[in-house]
C-alpha cells in the first residue's frame, strides 16, 4: 500500500487516507506556518519601518515568524499585483499606502481591481505631511505662498519623490484646492526632493516629518502647516493644515493592512484583532508615534471605507494629463 494521496482503482485506502490527511490539514489552527508581510517600498521609508515595528510583536503574538518581503517598483503595483495573485489563506499580508487608494486615477488599467481583489483588515496609522519651504522664498504662512504662487504662475516648482509618491499627490491636491500653477519636478527618491529645496532647485515640497525635521529645526527648511487634522508634538508652533485656511487639504500617508480577497473571515478576525493588539503596545506606538503618526487600530470596514473614499478624492484631483502611464 503507498502512503500518500496517489489514487488508483486498486485501493480505497488511498482515498481514506487522503480524506483524513486533508481533514488534518484543514483542522491545523492558523497560522501554522511564516507568514509573508509584503512592503511594496524598498526598504527604509516610512511604510517599511511601520511594518518592521509591527512584525516582531505580531510574530509573537501569532506564533509563528513574519516575513517582511519588499517589493519596490511602479509606485506600488508590483508589489501589490503578488498580494493578488496570492493564495487567500492568510500567509500573505500587504502593507498599503497613500498610492493604493491613488493608483485607479494615476492608471487608465491596472493588473487588478483597488476595490474587488483585496481584504481590509486593519488601518494601522495615518502619517500627516508638512509643508516646506526654503527661508530665501518670502512667505511665512500659506496664504502667503498661496498669494506668491498666484503673483507668479508657472514660477515656482514643487519637488517630490516622483508621480504617485505622498509628496506628488499632496502637492496636486493643493493645487486643485487653491487654483495655483507650480510646476512638479520628480527626484529619486525623498531625501533628493528635500535636497532640491535646501539648494534652491525647487520652492515648496510636501514630506513625511522625519525626513525634514533635523532641517526645520536648525532653520535651514520653514515648516508652513502639517496637512493632519491636528499640530503634532514634535513640531508644536507648526499650524495644522485647518488652522491655516485650507481643511479640504488634509491629507496622510496612511498605511493599512491587506489581504487577499476570499481571506476567511476568521483568518481576517484574527489578523485584526492581534495587530490591534500590537498597536496597543507602548514600545510598538512609541516608534511609530517618533514618525509623527497617529495611530488607528480599527475594524476591516473602517478600512474598506477609507479606501473607497481615497479612490474617489484621487479621481476628483488626478486629471488625465496627469497619469502615470
Amino acid at each position: 500500500m503507498q502512503f500518500g494521496c496517489s489514487i488508483s482503482s486498486r485501493s480505497g485506502w488511498a482515498i481514506a487516507i487522503c480524506l483524513v490527511w486533508a481533514a488534518h490539514v484543514a483542522a491545523q489552527p492558523y497560522p501554522s506556518r511564516p507568514i509573508r508581510y509584503i512592503v511594496p517600498y524598498a526598504a527604509g521609508g516610512a511604510t517599511d519601518i511601520m511594518t518592521r515595528a509591527l512584525s516582531p510583536r505580531l510574530s509573537e503574538y501569532l506564533g509563528q515568524q513574519i516575513v517582511v518581503d519588499n517589493r519596490p517598483g511602479a509606485g506600488a503595483i508590483i508589489g501589490t499585483s503578488l498580494l493578488a495573485r496570492a493564495t487567500a489563506d492568510g500567509y500573505t499580508l500587504m502593507m498599503a499606502e497613500i498610492a493604493h487608494g491613488a493608483n485607479p486615477a494615476l492608471h487608465s488599467k491596472l493588473p487588478y481591481d483597488t476595490e474587488r481583489d483585496f481584504a481590509p483588515v486593519t488601518l494601522v496609522a495615518l502619517l500627516p505631511t508638512i509643508l516646506v519651504v526654503p527661508p530665501s522664498l518670502p512667505v511665512k504662512t500659506v496664504g502667503e505662498l498661496i498669494a506668491l504662487a498666484r503673483s507668479r504662475p508657472g514660477q515656482l516648482n514643487y519637488s517630490s519623490s516622483g508621480i504617485g509618491s505622498a509628496n506628488f499627490l499632496a502637492a496636486e491636491l493643493f493645487k486643485s484646492e487653491t487654483g495655483v500653477d507650480v510646476v512638479h519636478v520628480p527626484y529619486q527618491g525623498g531625501g533628493q526632493a528635500v535636497t532640491a529645496l535646501l539648494s534652491g532647485q525647487a520652492q515648496m515640497l510636501f514630506v513625511t516629518i522625519p525626513p525634514a525635521l533635523q532641517h526645520v529645526k536648525a532653520g535651514r527648511l520653514r515648516a508652513l502647516a502639517v496637512t493632519g487634522s491636528k499640530r503634532v508634538a514634535t513640531l508644536p508652533d507648526v499650524p495644522s493644515i485647518s488652522e491655516a485656511g485650507l481643511p479640504g487639504l488634509e491629507v496622510y500617508l496612511w498605511v493599512g493592512t491587506l489581504a487577499p480577497a476570499g481571506t476567511p473571515a476568521p483568518i481576517i478576525a484574527k489578523l485584526n484583532g492581534e495587530i490591534v493588539r500590537v498597536l496597543q503596545d507602548p514600545e510598538v506606538r512609541e516608534r511609530i508615534s517618533n514618525l509623527g503618526a497617529e495611530i488607528v487600530g480599527g475594524g476591516p470596514e473602517q478600512l474598506a471605507r477609507y479606501i473607497k473614499a481615497e479612490i474617489a478624492r484621487w479621481r476628483k484631483t488626478i486629471k488625465p494629463g496627469l497619469r502615470a502611464d
